[in-house]
């Protein structure tokens, strides 16, 4: 590993403290105003409001009734950790929209800070600054930290994990930290598996680079460390510890005692379900990546920098500094996960934004110099490079298509997902296989500068800028067409129906947060499914009737059409992540009485 020396353009303490805090003043106005206001259903980001209600169940449920289970929807045993955040912040603030998105605003702004922390570690200040700035504003980032579902809280524990495992560099113990915190991220959501598996691979990956038979031996120990020995001094194992350590206190005081429960909702219900993994799956996820969605378009400049400088980490693999190469994997293996499971929920691209911002960062904002090993490329010195052409042209092929997908879906707006798909797809793999193949025609040439890139001041300042400014202009037009639908719907419920009134449908969920109904969460074999039929005591219904009647899912449809002798008591407005109009109506089951059902409720 090449050591980094701070070169003079190194910012001030003073400095660096007033810039973090005004990065967080920024991050908390955007994120912290009109905190109940409707996702955007313009330049969505696909947020579905009525999941929020469904995700935080469990939590209400235990601070208005005093226990965690109403029903057979319980999504703690998927999410336990946010769960147990949820929980805190109603029974801390009361129950409600925002205080229930006070979780994943909180997340956001912890995760812009550990983002700057591992930055400046790596590659200074004005790198973690440029790096925040980025994060706190970012259009995708900003509106899924508004939401109060899982992603954003599973990301922040992941950049936690990255920045402490990029300070265990100087302090070993971090690592524990780091392990500590890839835990808390899968058991918040378990998507965040594919990190565990970035975590161990950059732990071997750190081992080989050390190892005795290594071209490269890691750095001579700093001033910072004092204490000896392979457990002192190496991070890896700390890394272990700590992910071994906390995986085991959560097996034995959660996974063990929930084992049925834990199996069903994190096997059965999330893989199982799963319609298909075959070879033509994975082709079109694979497609799909940076096509069906908007999210790596939306920053295609910070997408083209970031792809550009993971290639160059992948170049100097070996004597890459151990966050670049797990920021790397963070990527990888994550687009990896999307290929195999599932590409076509934008939710799970929420987790790649802060990965491709330090990407992005280390190549805009660099203080500091590598040095140590060099060779002459081309008459220049640059970094010894370790990897031939063979392992790196694809993973360069493979970003070099995320970058030109991206890019031309961005040209083609919405029409690259009907019309010109097929096309797009044909000429990004066109263009990603043409780079690869120059890269590994002109290896000799190409990797060396390939391995020291560092964007020109004058192409980063402009990347910063118009980055930003696209992203508040986003934010601009979503706050200037804001509504509150949701919000208000879901206080009227409350005047038209009692405390503890059992409602149908998932809709009863999203609509849950400022009235004290109690939803029955129906999803396709899970939930409240087996009964969906036999609950006549849950009077009411709740469901969308536009853009159609039951559009939430078929499974709705079931209990409508089980109950024809139905009355809509009342219709109202919603706002989902879909542009038009949305309405919701709340049913009853049994229009004609008799009376004495209602009052059970």
């Amino acid at each position: 590993m090449l050591p980094m020396t701070a070169t003079p353009a190194s910012l001030s303490r003073r400095t660096w403290l007033v810039g973090v805090v005004a990065v967080i003043v920024v991050a908390a106005a955007l994120r912290g105003l009109w905190l109940t206001a409707d996702p955007p259903t313009k330049h969505v980001v696909g947020v579905v409001w009525h999941d929020e209600g469904a995700w935080v169940h469990n939590a209400r449920n235990q601070a208005l009734w005093g226990t965690w289970r109403t029903d057979g929807w319980n999504p703690m045993f998927i999410a336990p950790v946010f769960t147990a955040l949820e929980t805190a912040a109603f029974e801390t603030f009361g129950i409600g929209t925002w205080q229930a998105r006070t979780v994943p605003l909180a997340s956001g702004l912890i995760a812009i800070l550990a983002l700057m922390w591992g930055l400046s570690a790596v590659v200074g200040r004005r790198a973690a600054l440029i790096g925040g700035l980025l994060l706190s504003t970012s259009y995708t980032f900003v509106m899924w930290n508004r939401a109060a579902l899982m992603e954003s809280t599973m990301t922040m524990f992941i950049v936690i994990g990255w920045a402490a495992y990029a300070r265990s560099e100087r302090r070993p113990l971090w690592g524990m930290v780091a392990g500590a915190a890839v835990v808390l991220a899968f058991f918040t959501k378990a998507a965040a598996a594919f990190f565990v598996a970035a975590v161990v691979l950059e732990v071997i990956a750190a081992w080989w680079v050390q190892s005795p038979g290594s071209r490269v031996q890691g750095p001579e120990p700093g001033p910072q460390r004092t204490l000896r020995g392979p457990w002192t001094l190496d991070p890896g194992p700390w890394t272990l510890l700590g992910l071994t350590v906390a995986g085991a206190v959560v097996l034995v005081t959660f996974v063990i005692p929930n084992w049925t429960e834990f199996v069903f909702y994190n096997w059965a219900m999330t893989v199982e379900r799963k319609p298909e993994y075959t070879a033509e799956a994975f082709t079109r996820n694979a497609t799909w990546l940076p096509l069906v969605h908007g999210v790596f378009s939306r920053m295609w400049r910070v997408m083209l920098v970031a792809g550009v400088a993971a290639a160059g980490i992948v170049t100097r693999w070996r004597s890459a500094h151990r966050a670049e190469r797990l920021a790397v994997l963070w990527l990888l293996v994550g687009l990896i996960e999307l290929v195999v499971h599932d590409s076509g929920n934008e939710r799970r691209y929420v987790m790649f934004v802060p990965a491709l911002v330090a990407l992005a960062s280390m190549a805009i904002g660099a203080e500091k110099k590598t040095s140590g090993v060099f060779l002459t490329v081309a008459g220049k010195k640059t970094p010894d490079v370790f990897f031939p052409a063979w392992p790196v042209a694809p993973i360069i092929a493979g970003l070099a298509y995320l970058v030109f997908g991206s890019g031309l879906r961005l040209i083609w707006l919405d029409d690259v997902i009907a019309s010109n798909y097929r096309m797009t797809v044909r000429i990004s793999a066109a263009l990603a296989l043409t780079v690869a193949a120059l890269v590994w025609w002109r290896w000799k040439v190409l990797a060396g500068p390939l391995a020291i890139w560092r964007l020109p001041l004058a192409a980063a300042v402009a990347v910063v800028v118009v980055t930003c400014g696209t992203d508040l202009a986003l934010y601009g037009r979503w706050a200037s067409d804001r509504t509150f639908h949701n919000y208000d719907t879901s206080r009227a419920l409350g005047g038209l129906l009692p405390s503890g009134a059992l409602v149908h449908g998932k809709l009863a969920n999203g609509l849950a947060l400022e009235n004290q109904i109690k939803p029955l969460f129906v999803g396709r074999g899970f939930g409240n499914y087996a009964d969906r039929l036999e609950r006549d005591d849950a009077r009411y219904i709740l469901t969308y009737t536009q853009p159609r009647l039951g559009h939430e899912g078929p499974v709705i449809l079931d209990v409508l059409q089980h109950y024809p002798r139905q009355r809509v008591i009342a219709e109202f407005e919603v706002d989902d992540e879909w542009p038009g109009r949305d309405r919701a109506a709340l049913i009853d089951k049994f229009p004609d009485g008799p009376e004495s059902r209602a009052r059970n409720q």
